[in-house]
Protein backbone atom coordinates (compact mmCIF):
# COMPACT_ATOMS: atom_id res chain seq x y z
CA UNK A 1 0.00 0.00 0.00
CA UNK A 2 1.16 3.19 -0.65
CA UNK A 3 1.06 5.27 2.02
CA UNK A 4 2.29 8.37 0.94
CA UNK A 5 -1.31 9.16 -1.03
CA UNK A 6 -3.15 8.71 2.69
CA UNK A 7 -4.45 12.34 3.42
CA UNK A 8 -3.49 11.59 6.79
CA UNK A 9 -1.74 14.48 8.16
CA UNK A 10 2.28 14.41 9.49
CA UNK A 11 1.79 16.34 12.52
CA UNK A 12 -0.16 15.76 15.84
CA UNK A 13 -3.10 17.36 16.09
CA UNK A 14 -5.17 17.37 19.69
CA UNK A 15 -8.26 15.73 18.77
CA UNK A 16 -11.52 15.93 20.22
CA UNK A 17 -12.87 12.30 22.01
CA UNK A 18 -16.32 13.48 21.31
CA UNK A 19 -15.43 12.67 17.06
CA UNK A 20 -14.60 9.03 18.41
CA UNK A 21 -17.66 8.45 20.96
CA UNK A 22 -19.49 9.30 17.76
CA UNK A 23 -18.88 6.92 15.45
CA UNK A 24 -18.35 4.02 18.73
CA UNK A 25 -19.77 4.27 22.00
CA UNK A 26 -17.21 2.26 23.66
CA UNK A 27 -13.81 4.97 23.77
CA UNK A 28 -11.76 1.98 24.76
CA UNK A 29 -12.77 -0.49 22.07
CA UNK A 30 -11.80 2.37 19.81
CA UNK A 31 -8.98 2.32 21.21
CA UNK A 32 -8.01 -0.65 20.73
CA UNK A 33 -9.09 -1.22 17.07
CA UNK A 34 -6.81 2.41 16.04
CA UNK A 35 -4.35 0.30 17.90
CA UNK A 36 -4.50 -2.80 15.97
CA UNK A 37 -4.88 -1.11 12.82
CA UNK A 38 -1.56 1.17 13.33
CA UNK A 39 0.44 -1.71 14.54
CA UNK A 40 -0.45 -3.60 11.46
CA UNK A 41 0.07 -0.21 9.36
CA UNK A 42 3.62 -0.46 10.84
CA UNK A 43 4.42 -3.84 10.45
CA UNK A 44 3.75 -3.06 6.78
CA UNK A 45 5.91 -0.52 6.36
CA UNK A 46 8.81 -1.62 8.22
CA UNK A 47 8.57 -5.06 5.82
CA UNK A 48 8.52 -2.86 2.75
CA UNK A 49 11.13 -0.91 4.27
CA UNK A 50 13.49 -4.11 4.92
CA UNK A 51 12.85 -5.58 1.40
CA UNK A 52 13.75 -2.16 -0.51
CA UNK A 53 17.09 -1.80 1.97
CA UNK A 54 17.78 -5.63 1.39
CA UNK A 55 18.70 -4.59 -2.59
CA UNK A 56 22.16 -2.48 -0.46
CA UNK A 57 23.07 -5.12 2.40
CA UNK A 58 26.51 -5.98 1.62
CA UNK A 59 28.48 -8.94 3.35
CA UNK A 60 31.32 -7.79 4.21
CA UNK A 61 31.40 -7.32 7.54
CA UNK A 62 34.27 -4.59 7.90
CA UNK A 63 33.79 -1.57 9.89
CA UNK A 64 36.45 0.20 8.41
CA UNK A 65 34.49 0.59 4.89
CA UNK A 66 31.23 2.44 5.02
CA UNK A 67 29.54 3.23 1.72
CA UNK A 68 27.31 5.76 1.56
CA UNK A 69 24.28 4.83 -1.50
CA UNK A 70 22.53 8.13 -2.95
CA UNK A 71 19.63 5.34 -3.72
CA UNK A 72 19.89 4.61 0.09
CA UNK A 73 19.67 7.52 1.65
CA UNK A 74 16.53 8.88 -0.94
CA UNK A 75 15.14 5.75 0.57
CA UNK A 76 15.49 6.71 4.32
CA UNK A 77 14.00 10.31 3.50
CA UNK A 78 11.19 9.09 1.60
CA UNK A 79 9.69 6.96 4.40
CA UNK A 80 11.22 9.77 7.16
CA UNK A 81 8.34 11.85 5.87
CA UNK A 82 5.81 9.84 5.62
CA UNK A 83 2.82 10.10 8.18
CA UNK A 84 3.24 8.05 11.46
CA UNK A 85 0.99 4.58 11.08
CA UNK A 86 -0.95 5.67 14.51
CA UNK A 87 -2.12 9.30 11.95
CA UNK A 88 -3.03 6.70 9.97
CA UNK A 89 -5.08 4.49 11.80
CA UNK A 90 -6.63 7.72 13.50
CA UNK A 91 -7.41 9.11 9.66
CA UNK A 92 -8.50 6.05 8.46
CA UNK A 93 -11.11 5.37 11.60
CA UNK A 94 -12.46 8.95 11.30
CA UNK A 95 -13.39 8.31 7.70
CA UNK A 96 -15.08 4.86 7.77
CA UNK A 97 -12.35 3.30 6.12
CA UNK A 98 -12.00 0.48 9.04
CA UNK A 99 -14.05 -2.29 9.43
CA UNK A 100 -14.20 -4.52 12.71
CA UNK A 101 -16.57 -6.85 14.42
CA UNK A 102 -16.43 -7.25 18.63
CA UNK A 103 -17.52 -11.19 18.42
CA UNK A 104 -18.74 -10.42 21.74
CA UNK A 105 -21.35 -8.62 20.13
CA UNK A 106 -23.70 -9.87 17.53
CA UNK A 107 -23.79 -6.31 15.31
CA UNK A 108 -21.36 -4.70 13.14
CA UNK A 109 -20.18 -1.70 14.36
CA UNK A 110 -19.51 0.56 11.48
CA UNK A 111 -18.29 -0.39 7.68
CA UNK A 112 -16.09 0.59 4.92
Amino acid sequence: MDYKKSKAGTNTVTRNISSFNEKNANIYETLVVIAKRSNIIGLEMKEELNNKLAEFATTNDNLEEVFENREQIEIAKYYEHLPKPTLIAIHEFLNDQIYFKNPDADSIKFSK
